[in-house]
């Protein structure tokens, strides 16, 4: 598990220096927390005064207590932040959830309103069309109509919302391909300049092309050396050199393909709520199907060596995708602050090797204080890991015959209608419908998906308002801070709360203090603290908007 995550998250850190170009420094994106990051470190050195320093960082912290508060009163059992509903329509159901998450309404507001509308429409589709489609006929039967809804939205739904981002992120990789292929030239005529002792800005100073592609191609010799020692032994032992050479040839250039396509959802609506499951679910199916053509068999301890051997695989790729993921959120902050790219770069491989040091003891301690479901140890309360089970199950499906494709396809077919409204949109109009954000809104969660366009569209109406301001520029980074400090502060707050659950062994909610009883009116204070902090939030950054 060390070297899987040691190799697979520095490979993720190469993939990302020459996209550094292409999705950061030429991009528009907006990654909502890489500007978070820069908001932070700024607020504390700004060219613009003390007093405007002051003001920033108490909006800041304004949101980030006022953020953490709230998390902690639902750890509390005094509030509740999940309201969620099953609802039958016609011989279907469907269910719409919320999480009352001032964190994601201030990843809304910092992505903007066009990223809002095309997830409102990816959750319209799979909620209102696909999930009443699928559970057509089957929901008078089913016994638990909550747990039904549930099954089949993550078993069926979220496949067809995986096609979906299938095609549009090949769609965007077609559509980068240029600015990744124009950053790679201008990495190597950087590298170049300054081996011929020209002087280079600091912030064009990335990690020299040569060390990048020694360290890619490199890497690929201990993943082999991995590969051979899982598969030696096995039943599956004499097909390893083929197995092996597709395998590392589908690492490398699957690799920059991931890179690239999670570097841009990530810049879209944040490295925390990018869904690279779902990138994780075609590159595994992708996978299962190459091995296929390898080392078919229809042996059940065949098949069980090859889907374990395919996860193995893919497992590498996940460390790309998780790290590149991150990593263009980092170099986002690094270029807002005027920092120096290759000193990051190498910070980011030093924090992949602790992280790789750390992952295992946790895994092991989750095992030990509640299991996998699944696996063999898990106990009353084993951790679902729905991600991690439905590729497990997509993988056999593609080994052993009986997957359903028509539900890809479907995504797919799905996926290239948005892409076309999206170009006659572009062609046409200013508007436009991103689609991998119409994918992401069709894949993740509601709970998720409702609150970033309630953000958005907060942030939509808040900067209207400083557009009419004495100083609209002023007014707006404001609100920034604002979104800024929601963020930080449910993310400290997870974190410590993460803590005081391993400091009481594993236990199931350590700081409910509520009865249960208490349950039915939570949401409802919930709901009212929700809609408070928030209009408390806003009418301060306005009033810090305006104040002389």
């Amino acid at each position: 598990t060390v070297l899987v995550i040691i190799l697979g998250g520095i490979l993720g850190v190469t993939y990302s220096i020459p996209l550094r170009r292409a999705l950061v420094t030429n991009s528009d994106l907006p990654y909502p927390e890489g500007v978070a990051g820069a908001e932070v470190l700024r607020v504390g050195d700004t060219s613009e005064g003390a007093e405007e320093s002051s003001r920033g960082l108490g909006v800041i912290v304004r949101g980030s207590i006022a953020s953490a508060a709230l998390y902690f009163l639902n750890t509390l059992k005094a509030i509740s932040v999940d309201i969620s509903g099953v609802f039958r329509v016609g011989a279907g159901a469907t269910m719409m959830s919320t999480s009352l998450s001032l964190a994601l309404v201030g990843v809304g507001h910092l992505v903007g309103i066009g990223v809002g509308i095309a997830m409102i429409v990816g959750l319209l589709i799979s909620y209102g069309v696909l999930l009443p489609v699928r559970t057509w006929g089957g929901a008078a039967a089913a016994p638990d109509l909550a747990d039904f809804v549930s099954t089949t939205f993550a078993s069926e739904v979220r496949i067809v919302g995986a096609g979906a981002i299938a095609v549009a992120a090949i769609w965007t990789f077609l559509k980068i391909l240029g600015p990744i292929v124009s950053g790679i030239r201008e990495s190597l005529a950087s590298s170049a300049k300054r081996d011929a002792g020209e002087e280079i800005p600091l912030t064009e100073r990335d990690l020299s092309m040569k060390t990048v592609i020694g360290v890619t191609v490199g890497s690929m010799l201990p993943i082999g050396v991995l590969l051979w020692l899982f598969l030696h032994g096995t039943s599956m032992a004499h097909h390893a050199t083929g197995l092996i050479i597709v395998s590392i040839l589908f690492i490398l250039l699957t690799g920059l393909v991931v890179a690239s396509v999670c570097g841009y959802m990530a810049g879209l609506i944040g490295s925390s709520n990018s869904p690279i499951s779902g990138v994780g679910i075609l590159v595994a199916v992708a996978a299962a199907a190459l091995v296929r053509t390898i080392a078919s068999s229809s042996s059940p301890d065949d098949v069980r060596t090859l889907v374990a051997y395919t996860l193995f695989v893919t497992a590498v790729v996940f460390g790309v995708a998780t790290i590149s993921n991150d990593n263009l959120q980092d170099l986002k902050t690094g270029q807002l602050v005027d920092s120096t790219p290759w000193k990051q770069q190498v910070a980011l491989v030093i924090g992949v090797v602790f992280g790789a040091i750390i992952i295992p003891p946790v895994l092991g301690l989750m095992q030990g204080a509640f299991g996998f479901a699944g696996a063999p140890g898990a106990g009353a309360n084993a951790l679902a890991a729905p991600q991690a089970n439905l590729i497990k199950h997509l993988v056999q499906g593609v080994l052993g015959g009986d997957l359903n494709w028509s539900l890809l396809g479907l995504g797919t077919l799905i996926g290239a209608v948005v892409i076309a409204i999206d170009e006659i949109l572009r062609r046409n109009s200013k508007y436009s419908l991103p689609p991998l954000a119409v994918g992401m809104g069709m894949y993740l969660p509601a709970s998720v998906t409702v609150m970033i366009p309630i953000g958005a569209a907060l942030g939509h109406l808040y900067d209207r308002w400083a557009q009419r301001t004495a100083n609209p520029e002023r007014a707006k980074r404001m609100g920034t801070l604002m979104a800024t400090g929601l963020i930080v502060g449910e993310s400290l707050a997870g974190v410590i709360y993460a803590g005081i659950v391993v400091a009481f062994g594993g236990k199931e909610d350590p700081l409910a203090i509520m009865p249960e009883g208490f349950a039915g009116v939570a949401p409802w204070v919930g709901v009212v603290l929700f809609v408070g902090t928030l209009w408390y939030l806003y009418r301060g950054a306005r009033q810090e908007s305006t104040r002389d």
